[in-house]
């Protein structure tokens, strides 16, 4: 069950990247960029959790997915502090 979920999440986080980064192509808004770029973040984060929970258990990449939940994070927060119109 938690693989279904893992999975869900991963997908879930894909689509809203590409979803965001399709209207940053046609509208030219960097706030989508930022929030594209966050959740391709978020889809790593969320692909890590499910690597290190499932198929290398033994393997801790604890450090590895908190890293790319705070590049996501920090792309999100520049965005939205230093790109306002």
């Amino acid at each position: 069950m938690g693989a279904v979920v893992y999975s869900l999440c991963a997908a879930t986080a894909l689509a809203c990247s590409a979803l965001l980064l399709r209207a940053y192509a046609r509208n030219g808004v960097r706030l989508l960029l930022w929030s594209g770029l966050c959740f391709a973040g978020l889809t790593v984060n969320n692909a890590l959790l499910a690597v290190d929970l499932l198929i290398f258990p033994e393997i801790d990449l604890f450090a590895l997915r908190n890293l790319a939940a705070l590049v996501a994070v920090s792309l999100l927060l520049y965005g939205l502090l230093w790109e306002s119109e």
